[in-house]
């Protein structure tokens, strides 16, 4: 019913900047929440950036002072500006967002991941 597409990843060196986007479509009422995970070779999935309907955000503490989480209401998308990219932050990153639908259901939708690559 949501689906969500991302874009923006690729290779970069160390130190580069790269901007990732999520557009979400579908049947959406209300986003409650948008954010960005990341699941790097032998690791578990971690929490990377949040940012709430009024805007509030959260970030892992591996990011911060780093990386910018943003949003579009407008058109249901979330962006992640990750700047002083440094090897370790190598992984797949997903998009989520969570809200409600025009029917009153709940859903909690993901993105196909998008492959960010840092290389020295």
């Amino acid at each position: 019913q949501v689906q969500l597409v991302e874009s923006g990843g690729g290779l970069v060196q160390a130190g580069g900047s790269l901007r990732l986007s999520c557009a979400a479509s579908g049947s959406i009422f209300v986003i409650n929440a948008m954010g960005w995970y990341r699941r790097a070779p032998g690791k578990q999935r971690e929490l990377v950036a949040i940012i709430t309907t009024g805007s509030s955000t959260g970030y892992a503490d591996s990011v911060k002072g780093r990386f910018t989480i943003s949003k579009d209401n407008a058109q249901n998308t979330v962006y992640l500006q990750m700047n002083s990219l440094k090897l370790d932050d190598t992984a797949v990153y997903y998009c989520n967002v969570v809200g409600t639908t025009y029917r009153a259901t709940n859903f909690d939708s993901w993105g196909q991941g998008t492959q960010v690559t840092v290389s020295s």
